[in-house]
């Protein structure tokens, strides 16, 4: 059965165990504490180099070290329900979308808090290369991340979820994403009615509550 190294307060992580309720892919669960620098153990290092979760590893000895790696190897390993989209045209809207996800809003977060938490010192990127902090950094991640707001609520005047014809990795990305902007005192709802809605029907889904 495959190992979810996991953390339960960190985005990156929620967004894999999200996707793998979704596939009901049924696999294990062992606990990185980032806040105890876990990740940053020698234990850690040889399974995952890049010292970050979540890592899931196979039951071939194959690790799998980040998001992308992981939801490829589900909807592959257990296709349905298809969360890549099924069409040529829903497979490419669904990447666009959780692409733009990834960057111009979750990354956007982390420019913001990674840059500025005391307890990121040092540590503004992931990973096993040390960064000093940018505090400037911090205010241009807040603006990304409300000009995304904007752009999502209007994107979702029309529509159910972020692409294609129903729910998909990108709404995964996505909703994860913008549930961590309270790590910023945001409230994404705020003045944006489609995207509460849109949070109300992935709230209703059972895997949103993991």
């Amino acid at each position: 059965m495959p190992i979810l190294y996991d953390f339960p307060r960190a985005p990156s992580p929620r967004r894999a165990r999200i996707l793998l309720a979704e596939k009901g892919i049924a696999h294990e669960t062992r606990i990185v504490d980032l806040a105890a620098g876990e990740h940053l153990s020698d234990t850690y290092r040889a399974l995952n180099p890049g010292l970050t979760v979540p890592a899931l590893a196979l039951d071939d000895g194959t690790v799998l070290t980040d998001n992308a790696g992981i939801a490829a190897w589900a909807e592959a390993f257990k296709p349905d329900p298809p969360l890549f989209g099924t069409t040529p045209t829903d497979k490419a809207e669904i990447a666009s979308w959780n692409s733009k996800a990834e960057g111009e809003c979750l990354m956007a977060i982390a420019e913001a808090m990674r840059n500025t938490a005391p307890a990121m010192k040092d540590r503004a990127l992931p990973g096993p290369v040390n960064y000093a902090q940018i505090p400037e950094l911090a205010e241009r991640g807040k603006a990304r991340l409300l000009h995304f707001l904007d752009k999502l609520d209007a994107h979702l005047a029309t529509r159910e979820y972020l692409a294609a014809s129903g729910f998909s990795i990108a709404d995964i990305t996505c909703g994860v994403a913008v549930d961590f902007s309270r790590v910023l005192r945001i409230d994404p709802g705020e003045g944006r009615p489609n995207v509460t809605a849109w949070r109300a029907r992935l709230a209703a889904r059972p895997s949103w509550s993991l």
